[in-house]
């Protein structure tokens, strides 16, 4: 938000509003009276089946909780909980602010009702909901990846340099971003991550990441939010 201020895009007022909605706190008691939770937390199968765990020890069984994940099976996910019927994804795409898309993932056992309450607090953010029925990747990550991983082959083959194959992408497809800066503001690590998680599901070549991908995780060159990817950011994320 502070960049949004800089850029005259919020005004200080509106940040302090903002943040006077806002509580922190690092104990899951605190959400025994929500009626809905959504959890971010890293994509690993096993933090966010505990999460689910710690929350219906303590929380509403009524309570509706929704992983946003973009890969995770919600219903081995909603194996932890007593209620699998009110387990359900929301997936949001970065920037979350700026996208107005967000997947709403249906696990085996998601009740209608869940669903329905759930579109509907969809709509009320001002998101447009997708319905999606469980497989791993679901709409927008399994349909994205290969396009991404395809660019850094052809980069990594030296049949174009990095900013030629970005607008080639951008000019003759309309994007908005070029796939490689596209990877740079997901975070390399991130795209690694799904698109191992893919390949280890489906074992389909399309989702094997790229040989380039994996060394520039390694140099921890993992796009905007460190500086360097595919491309260099300054601390404002524009490209230098």
């Amino acid at each position: 938000m502070d960049l949004e201020i800089k850029r005259w895009g919020r005004t200080a007022s509106e940040k302090r509003a903002v943040m006077s909605r806002v509580k922190g706190s690092t104990k899951i008691s605190d959400l025994k009276d929500c009626d809905i939770i959504i959890e971010a937390v890293d994509e690993h199968y096993e933090l966010k089946r505990q999460l689910i765990e710690a929350f219906y020890s303590v929380g509403k069984e009524s309570a509706v909780f929704i992983s946003n994940t973009a890969t995770l099976s919600l219903t081995k996910l909603a194996q932890a909980s007593k209620r699998p019927d009110r387990i359900i994804g929301m997936h949001f795409l970065n920037p979350v602010p700026y996208v107005p898309l967000v997947e709403i993932v249906r696990g085996m056992n998601t009740s209608d009702e869940t669903f329905a309450l759930v579109k509907e607090f969809a709509k009320r953010i001002g998101k447009t909901p997708v319905e999606v029925f469980e497989y791993p990747g679901f709409i927008t990550t399994r349909t994205i990846l290969p396009m991404l991983n395809e660019a850094m082959h052809v980069l990594m083959e030296g049949i174009a340099h990095a900013d030629d194959i970005d607008t080639a992408m951008k000019l003759g497809y309309n994007m908005q971003q070029g796939p490689l800066e596209m990877a740079d503001s997901m975070g390399l690590d991130e795209v690694l991550m799904w698109m191992e998680t893919l390949w280890h599901e489906l074992g389909e070549p399309r989702y094997r990441p790229c040989p380039l991908l994996r060394r520039m995780v390694r140099e921890q060159k993992l796009g905007k939010k460190c500086g360097e990817g595919f491309f260099k950011y300054n601390e404002d994320g524009k490209r230098i």
